[in-house]
């Protein structure tokens, strides 16, 4: 197996992870009613009890708000579409998982302010920050083996180039 296609098949399953966890955690956004009823058969936490009570009030009184939740959902479904563009041309497409690192780097900001202005627990807060942390990771490693494989294409281009020119004396 050649570099390059060694360096492919890497960039294609660091992208499936990715979007694997990326969709998955659009989906959960769905459902959110029915998780925290879960969630709070599971385990006896106050945050979590709270939280449940208030989907519950929110879904039985004000079912509108959660249609934000299904936004939510969706962003993350659309943004895992743009990451198509990184499996078809991974070189010329890498602005796609840096704008991703960018996202995943504005999780942490966002946390901490929205998460205090909304009197989220800092421990909750922290599991929110890890979204962030956790989603850089792999694009970390895909923007690394893009790099790598854009190199590598670079030297090809100048090796053909090289054979190609003319020899003058």
């Amino acid at each position: 197996m050649s570099e390059r296609s060694a360096l492919q098949r890497r960039i294609r399953a660091w992208l499936v992870l990715f979007l694997a966890c990326l969709v998955l955690s659009g989906l959960t956004a769905f459902p959110l009613v029915t998780e925290l009823h879960w969630a709070n058969a599971l385990v006896s936490h106050d945050w979590l009890r709270r939280v449940g009570e208030g989907l519950d009030r929110a879904d039985a009184d004000y079912p509108f708000l959660l249609y934000g939740t299904d936004w939510l959902a969706f962003a993350h479904l659309v943004i895992a579409v743009f990451f198509y563009g990184v499996q078809r041309d991974p070189v010329r497409n890498v602005w796609i998982v840096e704008a991703g690192m960018v996202a995943c780097a504005g999780i942490i900001p966002l946390a901490l302010i929205c998460g205090q202005i909304r009197g989220i627990p800092f421990g909750w807060t922290l599991i929110d920050m890890s979204f962030g942390v956790f989603g850089i990771l792999p694009l970390l490693a895909l923007r690394r083996l893009i790099k790598r494989l854009e190199a590598l294409e670079g030297a090809d281009r100048e090796g053909c180039s090289a054979k190609a020119a003319p020899v003058t004396p």
